[in-house]
């Protein structure tokens, strides 16, 4: 039952990597955010849900939240420009806990400016974290950035940018993702969605209260090997209680 479990999950994953190469989407114009929901059968969440990502984090309420246990090691191998972010493809080995759930981390990526917004507040670049288990249940961690000392992980992937869109490139040295995770692990807590296209709901969300720093080159130089911006507007928060 759980191998039937687990192959039902990454058939979902994969339907959903199909229905996004499928359909064209973008930041801006008539492909953009605000008509997401009308461009696909498969993107009628973009539209229609009620617990979409990314929010405005405001008010959350103090909570026993469980603590996130992190066990990542050097597995990130390529990075990959699709199109609409920079993505860090990660072997199997790296999972995040919390208290008997496990999900392992598949690929991290980056918008910029930040999707999420902190008490109003937009930051220069964001990274997402991305994270399934057994069931293809996702869970992600994100992490904020603001202008300030270099960022020793950030220049490791600058330094192998890949040159053309859909082409993977090796990265020089397998990274480890926990470097790019603040000291502290608090975080704030909500249910949301993929915050791309087709916008599926049920994700764990998981965003850092402290910020890591980057320099302004390093935020420029991401930025323009991504379409600028690529960040979704904020939407609406409705009953959904934010934790901390």
């Amino acid at each position: 039952m759980k191998q039937m479990t687990l192959v039902a999950g990454w058939i979902l994953v994969l339907g959903t990597a199909q229905a996004m190469a499928d359909t064209q989407w973008t930041y801006s114009g008539d492909e953009g955010p605000e008509n997401w929901g009308e461009l696909s059968e498969e993107f009628v969440m973009c539209a229609e849900g009620v617990n979409q990502s990314p929010i405005d984090i405001r008010g959350p309420i103090e909570a026993e939240v469980s603590p996130l246990q992190i066990d990542y090691g050097r597995n990130a191998e390529r990075i990959v420009n699709n199109g609409h972010t920079l993505k860090v493809e990660v072997a199997p080995g790296s999972q995040i806990s919390l208290g008997d759930n496990s999900f392992a981390l598949k690929q991290y990526h980056f918008h910029s400016p930040s999707e999420n917004l902190i008490e109003g507040q937009s930051y220069p670049l964001e990274a997402h974290l991305v994270h399934a288990n057994d069931q293809g249940n996702l869970a992600v961690i994100g992490v904020m950035f603001e202008d300030g000392e270099a960022n020793p992980a950030l220049a490791q992937l600058i330094a192998d940018l890949p040159e053309e869109v859909g082409m993977p490139q090796l990265l020089a040295e397998p990274l480890d993702a926990s470097e790019l995770l603040p000291e502290s692990r608090a975080y704030y807590r909500f249910n949301g969605s993929l915050t791309t296209p087709p916008c599926t709901e049920g994700v764990r969300w998981y965003v850092m209260k402290e910020p890591l720093t980057a320099s302004p080159e390093q935020i420029e130089a991401l930025s323009q090997a991504m379409p600028y911006p690529n960040n979704r507007p904020v939407q609406p928060i409705n009953a959904r209680p934010v934790l901390h």
